[in-house]
């Protein structure tokens, strides 16, 4: 059976020819209208404060979360310009150091080479303070060997022993004498040496 059948019968059982089904009785609309306002109360009454209260509560989340993130944001740039700063003067920190560094150690480098240079000089007088040193020792070995052969010499020449201290010494150095001036080109020899003592 179709649904038009169903209305039809249930219309012609009633006996009502005249009534409308699509027309409600009015009882049944004043209670229906009735039960609807109430509903529409309570909503207002209970229902629509607590939707307004979650709404109110997920707008101040999310407005509250758009200024958190904001304020991090800014927290974030601020401390990026921050270390922007630090790094660039780090860097010229850096240079600076790096520049100190290099004039330092171009005057640790003169330093060092002032102090071979008078380390270098001090050795030098010594080697020449221990050469005139040894020079002059070697001189008077030299001398005290000479003397010996010129008084050998001298005896043999002579044909007797010279003895005395005193004219040992004076022949020696006369001898001596006479051999610097024939190094140094004087013409003197040690023949006149001899005819001297």
């Amino acid at each position: 059976m179709s649904a038009s059948t169903v209305i039809f019968l249930a219309a012609s059982e009633g006996g009502h020819s005249d009534e409308n089904v699509l027309i409600p009785p009015l009882s049944e609309l004043l209670i229906g209208t009735l039960a609807f306002g109430l509903l529409v109360a309570f909503f207002f009454w209970k229902i629509r404060p607590q939707i307004a209260k979650t709404y109110a509560q997920r707008t101040e989340r999310i407005e509250g979360g758009i200024a958190r993130a904001e304020a991090a944001q800014r927290e974030a740039q601020a401390l990026l310009e921050q270390y922007r700063a630090q790094l660039a003067e780090a860097r010229t920190e850096a240079a600076r150091i790096r520049d100190d560094a290099h004039t330092e150690g171009r005057q640790i480098v003169e330093e060092l080479r002032a102090s071979a240079q008078r380390e270098i000089a001090e050795i030098k007088e010594r080697a020449d303070a221990q050469l005139l040193a040894d020079r002059a020792q070697i001189v008077a070995q030299v001398r005290r060997e000479v003397g010996v052969i010129a008084i050998d010499l001298a005896s043999k020449i002579v044909g007797y022993q010279v003895e005395s201290t005193a004219t040992q010494a004076r022949l020696v150095d006369d001898f001596i004498a006479a051999l610097d001036n024939s190094a140094e080109g004087a013409g003197s020899t040690p023949a006149s040496v001899g005819s001297g003592g």
